[in-house]
């Protein structure tokens, strides 16, 4: 089974962010010292795949920029760090291949999935969504490869979630368990109310999916009357006999599509990158003590560090 593209969708006006997202692409905010969808693009590149399909809307030029050539940029790199991130971006530019689809306005996760259709033909692909960084040893995509591979199906990424949260995403209903952490699903039901909720496997932002779904997206488009969303064009496949799989993929998961969540992410991968783990582990500790840069003004300079 060849998988040779991923779309990502990066379309949405990122409201949660206002104003910055006036001139900013929320998945262009940075997250350490690149942006967040950079981290999306080196993760796909590590689960080899290079052609990327991304959906995006007005505003959103900058995206378009950034994973472009910058020889201007080399006379400005002054440390070994600032050539290290530019070497790294340098690949990118090199070894991937960008398609960009406008989606003139935002009609759901489905709607900016079908309208890469025609860029995909009878093939299975990946779907990323920015939102969602996926730190692990083995790329979050990369494993959703292996088990469509396996299983020759199409695979969704799943979490365990409380369950007073599961109505923030789509729950799975499971068919069969297989191992400890593959499912084949009977169906997802959106953001359903705690006690209604099949399970408390949320769907998260991994997919990797047959080309079947696109017929699903459609049939459900003429009688949808709100959003169309992904996961109901997955269980109309499910109820069209396509096999469908849940896994719970390994890694910390990140949720960068909302202040808070970006924060963590912040604090999350500062503390597992060796650069910067030292300084924000001692920030950490001494926040609640009379050491802290709070009442020791001498403690500020640290933060030029």
């Amino acid at each position: 089974m060849d998988i040779l593209k991923t779309l990502i969708p990066a379309a949405g006006r990122g409201s949660r962010f206002f104003p910055y997202t006036k001139t900013i692409p929320k998945e262009m905010l940075p997250l350490i010292n690149k942006p967040v969808l950079q981290h999306s693009i080196e993760e796909a590149l590590a689960s080899e795949i290079a052609n990327f399909l991304i959906i995006t809307s007005k505003g959103k030029d900058s995206i378009t920029n950034y994973f472009d050539t910058a020889p201007h940029l080399e006379s400005a790199v002054k440390t070994r760090e600032q050539e290290a991130l530019l070497q790294a971006l340098e690949r990118i530019v090199r070894v991937a291949h960008f398609t960009y689809i406008r989606q003139s306005e935002p009609l759901g996760l489905g709607h900016a999935v079908l309208m890469a259709k025609h860029a995909i033909g009878k093939e299975y692909f990946g779907v990323m969504l920015p939102d969602d960084i996926i730190i692990g040893k083995n790329p979050a995509l990369g494993q959703l490869i292996r088990i469509a591979r396996q299983e020759k199906a199409s695979v969704v990424a799943v979490q365990e979630v409380p369950r007073e949260c599961i109505s923030s995403y789509g729950a799975i209903g499971i068919k069969k368990q297989i191992t400890p952490n593959l499912f084949q699903v009977s169906h997802i039901v959106e953001k359903p109310q705690p006690k209604d909720a099949p399970s408390s496997l949320a769907v998260i932002g991994r997919y990797v999916l047959s080309h079947k779904i696109f017929n699903s997206l459609e049939e459900i488009s003429t009688y949808s009357h709100t959003e169309l969303q992904l996961t109901d064009g997955i269980s109309h496949m499910i109820h069209n006999n396509e096999r469908v799989f849940a896994y719970k993929v390994q890694g910390t998961r990140y949720d960068v599509g909302n202040p808070i969540g970006w924060i963590k992410a912040i604090i999350g991968c500062a503390l597992q990158d060796p650069q910067y783990a030292p300084h924000i582990q001692k920030f950490l500790t001494e926040l609640s003590t009379t050491d802290s840069f709070m009442y020791n003004p001498a403690k500020t300079l640290e933060h030029t560090v």
